[in-house]
């Protein structure tokens, strides 16, 4: 019965940590556009995007993230046979490197506070994509367990990154694109006038 307590709440940790990283880098990605905006519209997003992401990191995706781990460490104290099995220890891997990228987030929130973080909304759009591709992984080895066809699942992998990849690029085309025309607009209103 304490397996399908920690089980079910092992679960509902992951949906919320992972939502909580879904979202908290696109609130950077909006962080660092910000910049581009005249002031007073530059201090008012930053400081609200600020408020946000501390409120998302520390309220939901922190929190998400203990209890994730604390009800994975409850189902290996129930099933320890798992620990000999290499599965979970290729699930290990990928979880030890969702938690470098939280508390990676949690440093890229500080400096975008002190205005000393370095990336660009294209860098962090791409980082945005790491824990779609960690969970991606981390579901299949949990359902698939040793079973897991590991070429198959490298390929859907290396085509979903390259999908990825390719729609950054597309959208980061297509957003200078309407700043180009929207730029146009705005140089013809004015003869126009005249």
């Amino acid at each position: 019965m304490a397996y399908s307590w920690f089980k079910a709440f092992h679960i509902i940790g992951v949906v919320v940590w992972f939502a909580g990283l879904f979202y908290l880098v696109r609130l950077f990605i909006y962080h660092v556009e910000a910049d581009q905006e005249a002031e007073p519209a530059k201090s008012i997003l930053k400081n609200q995007y600020q408020i946000m992401e501390k409120r998302l990191y520390n309220i939901i995706t922190t929190p998400g993230m203990v209890v994730t781990v604390g009800c994975a460490i409850g189902l290996l104290v129930t099933q320890p046979e798992y620990l000999k099995q290499g599965w979970l220890h290729a699930k290990l891997g990928f979880v030890a490197a969702l938690l470098f990228y939280h508390f990676y987030c949690g440093r890229l929130m500080k400096q975008l506070e002190e205005n000393t973080c370095k990336w660009g909304s294209k860098q962090l759009r791409g980082l945005n994509e790491a824990p779609t591709v960690m969970l991606l992984v981390i579901v299949l080895l949990a359902v698939f367990k040793n079973s897991l066809p590991t070429n198959a699942t490298v390929w859907v992998i290396f085509g979903l990154i390259v999908t990825m990849v390719a729609t950054i690029q597309l959208y980061a085309k297509k957003r200078r694109q309407d700043k180009e025309k929207l730029a146009a607009q705005l140089t013809q209103i004015p003869q126009e006038q005249a």
